[in-house]
């Protein structure tokens, strides 16, 4: 008991003593006489913990949650990101969730939004060739997708939509308000991208990526809200649940220490967000080309997307930085002018799924957008978009969309029509001249297209020539027009010969 009483006694003295030190430090000594509270109060042992105040870094919560069900694999170490193992064709459920605070985007409440679900390569090498990696895919596997929905499985989308050259990624409209599932299926297969086939463990990783947009003041789906992505590797059938098996077995002949190096496996897959960097490793949403427009007051948005449509499920889903075109045929095979103006500019960079920078060249012509360099370009929108953009420029200028042969009818040369015939043909005038041609390349179908590059390549002063015309049957002359050219077959040949204008003021050109 006394021993009890003598530690008490301990106790209380040290105490004091801590109490004592506390009020010299606000310069009161004990028994001084009165002191402030407040000053007491002021002591740091009366302060709250920093714990409890708001951490200066703290990050904002995303929009949406995307959590796709299959489990995790558990060989990934700790500060390394997932790592998800899928079967080939087998359909996985993708969850949309809602994850907004009360009052955050008031602005889509009730309304629809836009997500496009997409296969893209986890390695930035791979990035920098999709396009080609894609198309030598396609070449192998004619008729198959990378990515497809499972349509009677998902719930709670409309207006689901594929492109027949978009093999990768798929997009639909959903409501965060109501519960939404996206079925989807990877059909390709990590090693096809690797130079040799080691097998699925060898193979290259993928990323899921889901990029969420909301309707902008016209009615358009091009407002970026959200994106985020995992890393996924893809097997033949059955063999990521072998591969899981295996992955586990080897954490369990672990030892507990080694164990604590990995991470656990988990039963869900979340999509972690992406941040727009100009640099990130995945593009952070594709360009959007083309877009839902809702021009009614009824609450299903109308999609103007050429986009092949596989179907409007109400309350049912489905589930996606190089590329071409989403649009039709036509629409993709246009190409950029040099006399382009600045919109049509902008609706080229649009319709080639280059929309996130059609701000940024808002005030580029087509001839401003061609003097880019490769390195401006990649300086400008990043290394994967700038790379695909430079190609898509340079096919426009390498490739002529039309070639011509042409030759200049010798003067006093009046040959008959089995002459120009035979000169059609590669033969010769009637003086025994051969006919040489020149060949001239349009990369626009216009008329006056034709007319500058017979200028330039038969040195006619071009302003001198006032109207080109082919000669028809019977002699006649008809006016050359943009759709006469537009219907020039390739590799036409032409006779031309020099007419004086009325006026004597410049002259005509005559094809035969």
């Amino acid at each position: 008991m006394a021993r009890v009483l003598k530690m008490d006694e301990l106790i209380e003295s040290e105490l004091m003593h801590d109490f004592e030190t506390s009020l010299s430090d606000i310069g009161q000594e004990p028994g001084a006489g009165a002191y402030s509270m407040s000053d007491v109060l002021a002591l740091p042992i009366f302060q709250p913990d920093d714990c409890s105040l708001p951490l200066e870094g703290e990050t904002e919560q995303p929009p949406f949650r995307y959590v796709m069900c299959a489990a995790t694999s558990p060989a990934v170490k700790l500060h390394d990101e997932t790592l998800t193992y899928l079967n080939q064709g087998q359909s996985y459920e993708i969850r949309l969730l809602d994850n907004r605070k009360v009052g955050d985007m008031t602005e889509i409440s009730g309304k629809f939004v836009r997500s496009i679900i997409r296969v893209v390569f986890h390695d930035r090498r791979l990035q920098y060739t999709q396009h080609q990696q894609l198309e030598g895919w396609k070449w192998n596997r004619p008729g198959d997708r990378l990515l497809d929905l499972d349509i009677p499985l998902s719930v709670g989308i409309i207006d689901t939509r594929t492109n027949p050259s978009q093999l990768h990624a798929v997009e639909f409209l959903w409501d965060p308000a109501k519960r939404t599932s996206a079925f989807i299926k990877v059909h390709c297969i990590s090693t096809e991208f690797t130079p040799r086939k080691h097998g699925g463990e060898k193979g290259v990783p993928f990323r899921i990526q889901v990029d969420t947009f909301k309707q902008n003041e016209n009615g358009e789906y091009t407002d970026h809200l959200h994106s985020a992505s995992c890393q996924i590797k893809v097997f033949k059938p059955k063999g990521a649940d072998r591969k899981q098996k295996n992955d586990r077995e080897k954490m369990e002949k672990r030892t507990p220490h080694e164990k604590e190096k990995y991470q656990p496996s988990y039963d869900t897959t979340i999509l972690t967000e992406m941040r727009l960097e100009p640099r990130s490793t995945c593009s952070p949403w594709p360009s959007t080309p083309t877009a839902y427009v809702n021009n009614s007051p009824s609450p299903a948005p109308t999609f103007t997307s050429p986009w092949q449509s596989t179907c409007s499920v109400p309350d049912s889903i489905s589930s996606s930085p190089n590329h071409q075109g989403y649009g039709v045929s036509q629409a993709s095979g246009e190409q950029i002018q040099p006399s382009a103006t600045t919109q049509e500019t902008q609706q080229w960079l649009i319709k080639n799924r280059f929309s996130s920078y059609a701000r940024l060249f808002s005030d580029f012509s087509g001839a401003d957008l061609l003097k880019l360099t490769k390195e401006d370009l990649v300086q400008i929108c990043g290394a994967a978009d700038g790379i695909r953009l430079y190609n898509s420029l340079r096919s426009t200028l390498d490739r002529p969309r039309l070639t011509i042969y042409v030759c200049q009818e010798q003067p006093k040369s009046t040959p008959s029509q089995g002459q120009q015939q035979a000169a059609g043909s590669g033969g010769e005038s009637s003086l025994g001249i051969p006919y040489i041609y020149h060949a001239i390349y349009l990369e626009e179908m216009v008329a006056s297209e034709v007319a500058r590059k017979l200028a330039l390549v038969f040195n006619i002063p071009f302003h001198k020539i006032n109207q080109v015309y082919r000669q028809g049957p019977t002699g006649i002359h008809i006016l050359v027009s943009d759709q006469m050219v537009q219907n020039f077959q390739n590799e036409s040949c032409f006779l031309f010969s020099t007419l004086k204008a009325e006026n004597g003021d410049g002259i005509h050109l005559c094809l035969k």
